[in-house]
């Protein structure tokens, strides 16, 4: 029976997730029974798009603005961190120092969480941090954070022991993890890799253990009132570091070990899910509780051995990729798990692998279980869903169009985005319109890529040449979201540097080691 009480949200947040490592979205070596369990019993979504890496896509999901624009936000460098480790900068020190760098939130900005808190719902977010690359207390309770766990620091992320977290702003020692980098592990394989990832000294806690109790408490303490969750996990982002190999892939013939590792990585995040899921049943809470399960751009090859995979940047015969006319594809490069659902390119590029994100939600009573959708949409557009669904109003400058309609299953009612557009860390911006027509820039050669991707899912048949007036159609499209200038579609012109000298210096001496 549905609860008169507002529904309360739950938004986990997968990292570096592509959908081709999801068995509800077709892999083949590994299951992921609870994150399928929210596909079976709600709407599985097949045409969303995050950003192509990690923090412009958490700024676009908490603004409602796509990441083309110019001069509403700024990347701030991470690295800073573990500075509190060494002594070398002080806590009150970073503060100030992020805290004036690049651009603020300005007065009459509206975040995600905000829109939650105005409802009369409190709001907590547990894991990875929720903005730029570093963030401080100041910034987080800005967005509308009743109650915030976990990492302050993009960089610590890359490790899975950490010495130290935040809660509500003040230092959480954790016994027995005792490395500053968080023990940040090597990213290839080798013997000495594969020895330094398995010698368990001052590795005593699982980051994503210590979250997951976080984020059972919080369900547990406000249990009575309506709640917004949202759990940015680190998983399954590398370099590859699991407390130890599940017994669901151990021993598997198709995967190395190293392999088994990562695939343990993907169940650990599953795990978390189950368990979120089994306290909202607990609880009673399942009925009144919608669940939204995404990840923040697509898919990366953390598992990079010597015979067997090329990588990022390169075949598994060793040839180059350039992104302009060579491009990553599973198969070419040695990825066995093919984790961006066979499209073209990775996390960071303007390829369809790199944007296209797994995206599902449940609500029961309000969305039809085992729905599909193709509904083209972004992540920004969960601004305009969650402020519909709490019946507040949009501000006219987000970018947002909400997709309530489409989850509650009344299709007719769905306003459509005329595009979606994204930016990248390599090229340039791409833009998607609702006939499938994408257009890629590569800004460094002044040069536009036309696909059809009803037609061409995997990016293979550039038709520039063929339709020139679409291209100069959506060339146009192009420049107005980018404001003006296609470079505010290459994420580096919206990184900012610090200017305290000890902090500097802390940063110099990390780059030297």
């Amino acid at each position: 029976m549905k609860s008169n009480r507002a529904p309360n949200v739950v938004y986990i947040y997968a990292d570096d997730l592509g959908r081709g490592m999801l068995s509800c979205y077709g892999q083949k070596l590994i299951e992921t029974p609870n994150i399928d369990r929210i596909a079976a019993e709600g709407i599985r979504f097949t045409n969303s798009y995050g950003c192509v890496f990690c923090a412009p896509a958490r700024a676009s999901l908490l603004l409602g603005r796509h990441d083309c624009h110019a001069g509403y936000w700024s990347i701030t460098t991470a690295g800073v961190y573990p500075a509190l480790s060494t002594g070398e900068v002080s806590y009150e020190d970073l503060r100030e120092t992020i805290n004036n760098t690049g651009i603020q939130a300005g007065e009459n900005d509206v975040f995600l969480p905000e829109l939650f808190q105005q409802a009369g719902y409190v709001t907590g977010q547990v894991g990875k941090l929720e903005w730029g690359f570093a963030t401080t207390p100041e910034r987080i309770a800005r967005h509308g954070w009743d109650y915030h766990y976990g990492y302050y620091d993009h960089v610590r992320c890359h490790g899975f022991y950490p010495p130290f977290l935040f809660e509500d702003g003040e230092r959480i020692d954790i016994p027995g993890n005792t490395h500053p980098d968080c023990a940040k592990h090597p990213q290839a394989e080798s013997p000495e890799n594969h020895a330094i990832r398995w010698d368990m000294t001052g590795k005593a806690v699982y980051s994503q253990d210590l979250f997951d109790e976080k984020v059972l408490q919080f369900i547990r303490d406000h249990q009575d009132e309506p709640f917004f969750l949202y759990h940015p996990s680190q998983l399954p982002h590398g370099p590859v570091s699991i407390s130890e190999i599940a017994e669901e892939v151990r021993d598997h013939p198709e995967l190395t070990q190293f392999e088994q590792e990562y695939a343990s990585m993907i169940l650990r995040l599953d795990r978390t899910v189950g368990l979120i899921l089994d306290e909202l049943d607990a609880l009673g809470l399942a009925d009144n509780t919608m669940v939204c399960f995404s990840s923040d751009n697509g898919h990366q090859v953390y598992c990079q051995q010597p015979g067997r995979t090329g990588g990022v940047a390169q075949t598994a015969d060793g040839s180059r990729i350039d992104n302009v006319t060579t491009k990553f594809y599973s198969a070419l490069c040695g990825d066995v798990f093919d984790g961006n659902d066979g499209m073209a390119g990775l996390k960071t590029t303007n390829w369809e692998g790199g944007a296209r994100i797994p995206f599902l939600i449940r609500w029961p009573g309000i969305v039809e279980p085992g729905a599909v959708s193709d509904h083209m949409f972004a992540n920004y557009d969960l601004f305009a869903t969650f402020a519909e669904m709490l019946r507040a109003s949009v501000p006219t400058e987000k970018d947002s169009v909400s997709l309530l309609p489409t989850i509650e299953g009344r299709t007719a009612d769905q306003d459509q985005h005329g595009y979606v557009v994204y930016s990248s860390f390599t090229h340039g911006p791409s833009l998607v319109n609702q006939d499938g027509w994408k257009l890629r820039r590569i800004n460094h050669l002044d040069l536009f890529q036309l696909y059809y991707l009803p037609d061409d899912y995997r990016e293979e048949c550039d038709l520039a040449g063929e339709h020139p007036e679409r291209v100069r159609e959506l060339a146009a499209k192009m420049l107005e979201a980018c404001d003006g200038d296609y470079g505010n579609g290459h994420i580096g012109s919206h990184r900012v540097e610090y200017t305290d000298e000890a902090v500097l210096a802390f940063l110099e001496q990390s780059r030297r080691k």
